[in-house]
């Protein structure tokens, strides 16, 4: 007699408790998980999970899919690497509330901030809301691929109150102060994950312009957690400003977590510049925990991976006169002029101009820590093999070495620039902040950054890296690592029905060839709106990814269907869970 829809035979199942794997059968029924064990009756459908892993299916809670989620159903990257839900409208920066008058300035601010390009967002944004409930019901009729829940940006915000007053980020008067906290609570009772800021400096238009929110004053963003604290639910997330001293911070952090009753996380990685501050941060996690803050460091579990080519937004040579003069002309081309030698001796003895972003200077002149990436992609590569050492091993110049390899692959060859979490060339850091409670794997950054980071395949990392081939004294379990991608980033922003295989979870599963698990390497797609340029990663290994008890992938292939829908707001823990589980990460 069949009892599910699906039941998926025979293979390992690793549920999101951290707990090792076991075999079981799983059945699944009307998109939830009906029951784990054996003698599961027959399911209409069966699927032999043999020798695979089956996983709860993973969350990142710091995407960018708040454009791309307007006119495409796939939300990829993240879908090809087993996330099932993702968090959008991070980092302080998004598309609603806007009124008409302001659209420009949030593409503007968009494209600065996250790389996507003006002509793609123009193309593409349909503009049918100005509200951010009007956004939420917009993404509502939509249907994608996997799960989306959405935070209310904090730019936004300031803009849709305040104007141009807004965005030249003149001080909040206390009637602006009292719209911000209104809209706060509003969206969040329509459906809004939490609230997002920034006060990173590096966060510019194209024009070298801040973000609006950029040097807020406390008492601003004091207020929008006195939103969320009169929705009575929600989280703050935000990126610090990496240049103030640690304590100063945190203090802050202290004070939004405190003010807002809600749960804050913030980007932690560690910066080569100052090495050790990553540290400070999680000893003053320890401390707000145990005073009952819930305060926590989003992490990455690799470097961040700045990839630079002819292609993408940035190579060594972009900010240079003689290259800028060619930088929009076909592949081919730009290529055949790089290759004559006047053109070559010119590019390596021009000096640079200055970008409106002096984090794009920055970039483009770590030449000596570039490394060639391979067919498979390599985030922990042997020093040796940098830039700088190539060119020290022939006695040449790290631009000339960088040079040459750029024009590989008739100038497809792409460079990888680990911007942060590789101090020394070590992966030290992150592997310790992924094992400290008071952390979240996330900061994928899918739908933003798309001429020159490609990290939402970050999940296949932990498992094909950190879980499988790292040395085994560093690695770390198959039960931890499931935990890490699923469960307890779920938990984080209140999504408490999935993470987790266990009866009334949501039927978001992924069966895992963990043996044959493999990253290729970023290529370059032209396929967005008005011919758009994106980063685009495969992997090998992911033999079905379900949504919902919706398969949504075949061996990396999609299948059509689109079970993905709007999140609206914190989720609560399934009725048929167990004390046990209920009691969470």
């Amino acid at each position: 007699m069949q009892t599910a829809d699906i039941v998926i035979r025979g293979g390992m199942v690793v549920d999101g408790t951290g707990a090792a794997p076991r075999r079981a059968d799983v059945a699944v029924r009307d998109g939830v998980i009906l029951a784990i064990g054996g003698d599961l009756g027959l399911g209409a459908e069966e699927i032999d999970a043999t020798g695979l892993l089956v996983t709860p299916g993973f969350v990142d809670v710091h995407t960018h899919y708040d454009a791309q989620a307007t006119w495409e159903e796939t939300l990829q990257p993240s879908s090809l690497h087993g996330v099932t839900t993702v968090v959008t409208g991070n980092c302080g920066v998004g598309f609603a509330p806007c009124r008409p008058g302001d659209r420009e300035l949030m593409i503007a601010v968009m494209e600065g901030v996250e790389d996507i390009p003006q002509l793609v967002m123009a193309e593409g944004l349909p503009w049918s809301w100005e509200s951010f409930s009007d956004y939420l019901d917009f993404i509502d009729t939509r249907r994608f691929d996997i799960d989306i829940g959405v935070q209310v940006p904090h730019s936004a915000i300031r803009v849709y109150v305040m104007g141009e007053r807004g965005a030249k980020r003149e001080p909040a008067t206390a009637e602006d102060l009292a719209a911000m906290r209104t809209i706060v609570r509003e969206a969040v009772d329509a459906g809004a994950i939490g609230v997002s800021t920034s006060r990173l400096h590096f966060h510019r238009s194209k024009a070298g312009d801040l973000a609006p929110s950029i040097d807020s004053a406390d008492e601003e963003l004091l207020t929008l957690a006195r939103g969320l604290r009169d929705a009575g639910r929600g989280v703050f997330q935000m990126i610090a400003d990496v240049d103030a001293p640690v304590a100063d911070e945190f203090a802050l952090m202290r004070r939004i977590a405190k003010e807002a009753e809600a749960a804050l996380s913030f980007t932690l990685l560690q910066r080569h510049s100052t090495a050790d501050d990553w540290r400070d941060f999680l000893d003053a996690i320890e401390d707000a925990q145990a005073d009952g803050l819930m305060i926590r460091g989003q992490i990455f579990p690799r470097p961040v991976g700045v990839l630079q080519g002819l292609q993408l937004t940035l190579n060594p040579f972009s900010l240079r006169p003689s290259y800028k003069a060619i930088a929009d002309r076909p592949l081919a081309e730009k290529v055949a002029i790089m290759r004559d030698p006047a053109f070559r001796a010119r590019l390596l003895t021009e000096r640079p101009d200055h970008d409106p972003n002096p984090m794009f200077d920055m970039l483009t002149a770590r030449v000596r820590e570039l490394f060639p990436l391979g067919p498979h992609a390599d985030y922990a590569p042997d020093a040796s093999d940098t830039v700088g050492g190539r060119a020290d091993r022939e006695s040449r110049s790290p631009l000339e070495v960088a040079y040459d390899l750029l024009l590989e692959r008739d100038g497809q060859a792409i460079l990888y620039l680990p911007a942060s979490n590789f101090a020394n060339n070590r992966l030290d850091a992150p592997r310790v902040m992924m094992e400290h409670p008071g952390t979240i794997l996330g900061l994928g950054d899918g739908g933003a950054h798309y001429g020159f980071i490609c990290d939402a395949s970050y999940p296949s990392t932990v498992l094909a890296y950190w879980a499988r081939d790292v040395e085994e004294r560093q690695r770390i379990s198959v039960g931890r690592a499931i935990e890490l991608l699923a469960r307890r980033p779920a938990m984080a922003v209140g999504l408490n029905d999935r993470g987790m295989l266990a009866p009334g979870y949501r039927a978001d599963i992924n069966l895992i060839d963990f043996d044959m698990l493999l990253l290729h390497s970023p290529t370059v797609s032209y396929d967005l709106p008005a011919g758009g340029r994106r980063i685009v990663q495969q992997a090998e290994g992911y033999r079905l990814t379900m949504v919902a008890g919706t398969v949504t992938y075949r061996d990396g292939i999609a299948t059509g269907a689109r079970p993905g829908r709007l999140v609206r707001g914190a989720r609560p823990l399934p009725a048929m869970s167990a004390p046990k589980v209920a009691a969470g990460v």
